[in-house]
């Protein structure tokens, strides 16, 4: 319960870093950049919600949430984004394998490959 607890508490981060990062968007690309990240946070608020109800359907409400990342300052989208990806590939390992859950953070996966996509064309 405790990897599952971080995962989610991480994606949860990931939320409030992608809208700050929204916000503070500037310079050549901050349009398409304010857009992304605006999709994303907006995105994956329903995408935990939506596993953990799942996740607490079977195996009860999770507590003790931690996040793995802490908020970041630098304008560096696509470093976060990577390890953010790398981090939810290890963690799912790590959690509960049905294949229900495992689906859900398929979906997660899925729109953080699609953000890091978005904003790979900034540079």
């Amino acid at each position: 319960m405790e990897q599952f607890a971080t995962l989610v508490g991480t994606l949860m981060q990931s939320r409030n870093q992608a809208h700050i990062y929204h916000l503070q968007a500037q310079g050549p690309g901050s349009y398409a950049a304010h857009i992304a990240l605006g999709a994303y946070y907006d995105g994956i608020i329903d995408l935990i919600d939506g596993l953990v109800e799942s996740f607490q359907g079977r195996y009860g409400i999770v507590t003790g949430y931690k996040m793995a990342a802490s908020i970041r300052e630098d304008q560096n989208y696509d470093m976060y984004f990577e390890a953010l990806c790398k981090f939810v590939e290890t963690t799912r390992q790590q959690i509960p394998q049905d294949s229900y859950l495992q689906n859900q953070v398929d979906e997660i996966v899925a729109l953080i490959e699609s953000t890091k996509y978005k904003l790979k064309f900034l540079h």
